[in-house]
């Protein structure tokens, strides 16, 4: 069914989608705290990593998007490595920061 969507469409909804479950997965808690129960089920190890970095994490996300969008191999990496990157520069332009911090230490 996304297939008949173009082309546009199709990596802009994987953009958002990334986000969405990115975001979702590093800066929520999610219903009944299951996220953060998630994350110390995961703790420390490789899984653990990617859920404290957003950015880390939109690159693992972006995967199953780029399938959507793309129909070879050359489009699928293209495709992961841009919505991972919109997905990052949606998390830059949503995200708040206190007064007076910096945002890249």
């Amino acid at each position: 069914m996304l297939n008949e969507f173009p082309v546009e469409l199709r990596f802009v909804l994987g953009a958002l989608a990334t986000w969405r479950l990115t975001h979702f997965l590093v800066a929520e808690d999610g219903p009944g705290d299951v996220v953060v129960k998630l994350r110390a089920w995961v703790d420390d190890g490789f899984l653990g990593a990617i859920m404290d970095c957003f950015y880390c994490a939109s690159v693992w996300i972006a995967v199953p998007f780029a399938f959507v969008v793309a129909h070879d191999l050359v489009g699928y990496v293209v495709s992961w490595l841009a919505i991972s990157g919109a997905a990052a520069l949606l998390e830059q332009a949503t995200r708040r920061e206190p007064p007076g911090s910096d945002p890249h230490p």
